[in-house]
């Protein structure tokens, strides 16, 4: 393994590193010997992951050379061991003249990123290295959490306290043999991740959660999300340390808005209400145990709580002043109140809460949290006394003198603002999902915000527990003085690194208006104009011909996403962009996605597809922490500024709060105006999305920049300065398609594409001959052969997938493996039915059965459940009819959702059910499974019709019925409850049968199709890729005089185009007869055609006007729109001297052509 030396540390780094990999270690190395801060921004892609992990850890080993030295130095007394070797080479160089002479000095690497996905990808990238510390990552009960009883609980809330109670009275085996584990060898000296935490803990019985707990004490290096570190809440509650600690803030471009919202709190009417409503039930316990006790005032001692009653009505009585002080305020419903942070002071106040009485109300909230929360049976919310406390800690931070209070309070408010206005909400999702909501948290009132608006808070409170140095890094964090000036502590190292790719491997255009003309733009006045969304769907539709295997489509949010998207499937244009790639949408539920994200994935790696597409959101998922590497992303679209919402209480209060800040002018002190923030909110989120098309230094993509507002300089001042030099700008959509099309052909033959194989087998990938020079995500991969397991956690991310297999040193090519473990992919595999299902949720715990991968799992089907349902029910297959008029059978769609669907039927069983009958019903599902047998399951399953509520489901069976048993099940049905469950002829047909007698229909309507005079297959088959020219060259059959071809093919573009745009034609082929100017042909030609799919093939039709010598030029670009090799007589491909020839014989006679096509148009 290489190594090189930085300032005295030697690294040892996985391959050569490039230069701007240096100049990042060289900054890492200097923030640590030296105790500074550091900002430094590397562009996605250029290893920064890896840079910063080689950096740190050959410091930190480097440091504990140190003290080796001097410990040594201490026993030889003077003397020196080595004559001809100075100390100082031992690692003095690590420290800046500390003096450091316990190896518990050794400072502690607390590494940090927004999402445990990142932070997965960042383990992985340390098992890549030749460093092998100790680690432990820190994560919630939600994830590592393996106790059934809890797991089940749907409330994170009330995971957290039956957790607590299980542990407090050792009745959690798990827990019970995490002392006796947490010392296994194997164990400390393994990288594990949450996933690998999570298989060992189920494999030893033992609880993942408190073993990363008791890890931590002996870990070098831990990881965490950063809110554990920015929240001083999580903090205490993880018992984190920082003292000596180095903090590293990975994908540093969400710190902002972390360190704001760890400091802000929203008390809204459902949070007091619950919080009064827990008091209330308490008291009426103590009340009932007060009667029968001796003394009236004290509750008794068998409950455990060491609180007088008196106290607790207290406590109520705060919770109702505080409660009426918030409603006293008349609210407008469109607006709310607006105060200075220290009038929180003045209304909590009202309600008793003042430093004077902060401590004894906050350890009276932590009993009776306390109390409430191991009380047996039911859980009570107490979520509201717990925000409460929270709030106090927050509010009444510090501990100054009477004296000293008003400056405390003074100095704790000055980044904030109370705000105060209507609960619009009213709380129906969380009454819906929480049974502990009293009806008293349904009466509408006032929401308190006490909302930061400079991140700078957090930061100086990180900085002063002691920290030795804070690095933030990222690819998006430009203009650092703006960004640094923000966090208000001061950063003496800073870096603005460039990326490691060549001009070839970046093709970027700003595309101000669509194919058809129109001005592209997301502003807020014209995101929803029609014409504007058609042309949007018209540029995404002819750019995802062009641009090979995936395409990312980002917006700038979710509502104008949805509405653009519903506004394409209603028009066409989604059908369009479908029949090409599969269209594949980011949803906001984590299960979803996650299936989704997967789906995307294996459409792109599908042998058989032209690739795929994902539309997504600007800060979603998809744009932060997914690894878009390859063919996974060679092309992204950006269709708009993604501006915060201007009208948002907290976004207007935000920009105020820099603006009065601007104006104060403080000395030394430098803040963004409110405009100049917005403004960069919104570049720093098109950035960041903008990141994921280019992965690594062999990587290569476009990206298209579509709307108009990019096309100003101060626009592209903001992009990123590895974009800014390759920014081109073009008159016309034409250019765009031509040049893209020329980018994407050159970078294929520099760069050879991916083989895509089978879904089941590996795919293997040939990089450019600089195989060492591959970045984080190629050439850092593992130095084993074997390939490694998908991520479960994630397995939405290639990168984890990803391994290298070996490097041949002759020819310099590293083959790349995507591959799945075969006991992943069995656990991955959805049922293939019901029964399947049930018998695999036997072997799973809590028997739900697995969600595997999707195949094809386009959410164009996925957001039509009932389509799908139908299909579903009826067995309906789609039946594709394509251009050598063959008939083929698509994929079964049923197959896609059962495994979904079985899950939900027993979820809905288990809830209707007593645990009895839910057990027969399934016996009954299985035996009917090896038996055949109706009858058994009819009587197993009567006890459905015993109650009206659950007839739904003894229907919902039909659908897993086989289908020689339809009949008969629906006839049952229709007799126990009235109804039937919509039985046809054709559900009795087995899968064969359906196929034949689909095929037998296929070939009857073929037959009448090709008795007709004409068969439009553009039509059928809606742009599809799978359209080619032989059908169009059938049509126009056989020894038609080309006078005949011309006059057709005049009247079909009259007819597509309308008049004025047929003249616009007319008038570039008869420029082109007279200038020879291709390109000006071409742009107009390309616009005009592509504008609708339906007119693609006057595009391919148009090639026999084009001439001899620019033939192959015409045969190129048609290639690439269409994405197979076009080889018909309306393009012909041409050798060079066949060119020559042809222009020297034939050149009369094309100009014969083109003026008689003129000519006759005109006459027309």
């Amino acid at each position: 393994m290489p190594s090189l030396n930085l300032n005295g540390v030697t690294i040892n780094f996985p391959f050569p590193p490039y230069d701007c990999q240096k100049a990042y270690m060289g900054k890492v190395i200097e923030c640590l010997q030296k105790k500074f801060n550091g900002v430094l921004e590397s562009p996605t892609g250029t290893g920064k992951t890896l840079c910063l992990l080689c950096a740190t850890l050959a410091w930190r080993e480097h440091f504990k050379d140190t003290i080796s030295a001097r410990k040594i130095a201490e026993k030889l007394r003077g003397e020196e061991m080595f004559p001809h070797t100075s100390l100082a080479s031992w690692g003095t160089a690590a420290t800046d003249g500390d003096t450091p002479t316990h190896y518990t000095d050794t400072p502690k690497i607390i590494y940090a990123s927004r999402t445990h996905s990142q932070l997965a990808q960042v383990i992985n990238e340390l098992k890549n290295t030749s460093y092998r510390p100790k680690v432990c990552v820190l994560g919630s009960r939600e994830q590592l959490c393996i106790n059934q009883e809890v797991l089940r609980q749907e409330s994170n809330h009330v995971k957290v306290h039956m957790c607590r109670g299980k542990v407090s009275t050792r009745s959690c085996h798990y827990y019970n043999n995490v002392e006796e584990k947490s010392t296994d060898k194997d164990l400390a000296n393994s990288i594990l991740d949450v996933e690998d935490l999570v298989k060992f803990g189920n494999k030893q019985r033992v609880c993942p959660y408190y073993l990363s707990r008791s890890l931590k004490q002996q870990a070098d290096v831990i990881f965490m999300p950063y809110n554990y570190l920015l929240d001083p809440k999580s903090r205490r509650a993880h018992n984190i340390e920082l003292n000596g600690a180095v903090i590293i803030f990975d994908e540093a471009h969400n710190v902002e808005k972390t360190c704001e919202e760890s400091t802000s709190f929203d008390l809204t009417p459902y949070d007091v209400a619950s919080a009064i409503a827990a008091v209330d039930r308490l008291l009426l316990e103590q009340a009932k145990e007060a009667s029968v006790s001796e003394d009236s005032n004290v509750e008794s001692l068998n409950s455990g709580l060491k609180i007088e009653i008196a106290n607790v009505a207290k406590i109520k009585q705060i919770l109702l002043d505080l409660e009426a002080a918030i409603d006293s305020y008349d609210v407008p419903s469109d607006k709310g109140i607006t105060k200075p942070g220290i009038f929180i002071y003045e209304l909590l106040e009202r309600a008793s809460l003042t430093y004077d009485t902060k401590t004894e109300l906050y350890e009276a909230l932590e009993q009776i949290t306390g109390y409430l929360a191991g009380q047996p049976g039911i859980f009570l919310n107490t979520s509201g006394l717990q925000k409460l406390a929270d709030i106090i800690q927050l509010v009444f931070c510090g501990e100054p003198s009477k004296q000293d209070r008003p400056q405390q309070m003074q100095f704790n408010t000055a980044n904030f603002k109370v705000h105060i206005h209507q609960d619009t909400s009213h709380h129906r999702k969380k009454q819906s999902t929480d049974p502990w909501a009293s009806s008293s948290s349904k009466k509408q009132g006032n929401v308190l915000s006490y909302w930061c608006f400079s991140p700078g808070f957090s930061m100086q409170d990180l900085e002063n527990q002691g920290v030795r140095c804070i690095i933030l890094t990222s690819g998006t964090l430009s203009p650092l003085s703006s960004f640094t000036s923000e966090m208000r502590i001061k950063f003496p190292v800073c870096l603005e690194n460039g990326h490691v790719i060549e001009r070839d491997q970046i093709f970027v255009t700003v595309i101000d208006r669509g194919p058809d003309g129109v001005h592209l733009s997301s502003a807020f006045d014209r995101r929803f104009v029609p014409e504007n969304m058609a042309s949007l769907g018209n540029t995404v539709a002819n750019l995802s011909r062009v641009v090979p295997h995936g395409l990312l489509v980002f917006f700038p949010s979710f509502p104008l996403m949805e509405k653009t998207l519903e506004f394409w499937r209603a028009n066409g244009h989604a059908d369009r962009i479908e029949n090409v790639k599969p269209m594949f949408v980011e949803s906001k539920g984590k299960g979803t996605f996650n299936e989704v994200i997967d789906g995307y994935y294996n459409k792109v790696n599908d042998p058989a597809s032209k690739g795929g597409s994902f539309f997504a959101v600007c800060r979603g998922k998809a744009s932060e922490g997914l690894d878009f590497a390859d063919t996974f992303g060679r092309g992204v679209i950006i269709t708009g500024l993604p501006f915060p919402p201007r009208m948002d209480p907290r976004v207007i209060l935000k920009m105020q709060f820099l603006d009065e800040m601007s104006r104060k002018k403080a000395p030394g002190m430098r803040y963004l105006s409110g405009q100049e923030w917005y403004k960069q909110q919104a570049f720093r989120a098109v950035n960041q999305a903008i990141g994921r098309v280019i992965r690594h230094k062999e990587d290569y993509g476009a990206i298209f920049l579509c709307d108009q507002r990019f096309k100003s300089s101060d626009a592209r001042a903001h992009l990123p300065s590895w974009v800014k030099p390759y920014v081109r700008l073009y008159d016309g959509f034409g250019n765009v398609v031509r040049d893209v099309s020329q980018f994407f052909r050159v970078a294929q033959k520099l760069r050879p594409v991916v083989l895509k194989t089978a879904a089941a087998d590996s795919c293997a990938t040939a990089c450019s001959p600089n195989a060492e020079a591959s970045s984080a995500t190629c050439c850092s991969s593992s130095q084993s052969s074997h390939t490694q397991k998908a991520k479960v956690l994630d397995a939405h991310l290639p990168s984890l997938k990803r391994k290298r297999l070996n490097e041949h040193r002759d020819n310099g090519i590293a083959q790349i493996c995507i591959d799945y473990e075969h006991e992943v992919q069995q656990s991955q595999r959805r049922p293939a039915n019901l029964l399947d299902a049930l018998e695999r949720g036997d072997r799973l715990s809590g028997g739900d059965a697995a969600v595997g991968e999707a195949s094809r799992l386009s959410t164009l089907a996925l957001q039509y459940d009932k389509r799908l349902e139908d299909e579903l029910r009826g067995g309906k297959r789609k039946i594709k009819l394509v251009q050598d008029q063959k008939l083929s059978v698509a994929e079964d769609v049923s197959e896609e959702g059962k495994a979904s669907r079985a899950k939900q039927f027993l979820a809905d069983m288990k809830k209707s059910l007593s645990k009895v009958s839910f057990d027969r019903i399934v016996q009954a599902l299985q035996s009917y499974k090896s038996t055949d047998n109706l009858e058994l399951l009819l009587m197993e399953t009567a006890v459905l019709t015993e109650d009206a509520n659950t007839h739904r489901l003894l229907r919902g069976f039909y659908q897993f019925v086989r289908p020689h048993h339809k009949k008969m099940f629906d006839e049952k049905c229709q007799e126990l409850t009235g109804q039937g469950c919509g039985y046809k002829a054709d559900h009795s047909l087995s899968k064969d049968e359906k196929k034949a007698v689909m095929l037998q229909s296929g070939k009857d309507s073929l037959t009448s199709l090709s008795a007709s005079s004409q068969l439009d297959t553009q039509q059928l088959n809606r742009g599809g890729h799978h359209l080619s020219q032989q059908g169009l060259k059938r049509l126009q059959a056989g020894s038609a005089p080309k006078s005949e071809v011309n006059a057709t093919f005049l009247a079909d573009v009259k007819k597509a185009l309308g008049a004025e745009k047929s003249a616009q034609l007319f008038q570039a082929v008869h420029s082109y007869k007279k200038s020879d100017n291709y390109e000006d042909l071409v742009t107009t030609v390309v616009s005009l055609f592509t504008e609708r799919d339906e007119n693609f093939n006057l595009l391919v039709r148009f090639g026999m006007f084009i001439r001899p010598h620019h033939k192959k030029q015409y045969k190129e670009m048609m290639d690439a729109l269409i994405g197979q090799p076009v080889a018909t007589d309306d393009v012909p491909a041409f050798s060079e001297e066949q060119q020559r020839e042809a222009e020297e014989q034939q050149t009369l006679k094309s100009q014969s052509k083109i003026s008689s096509f003129f000519s006759s148009s005109q006459r027309k």
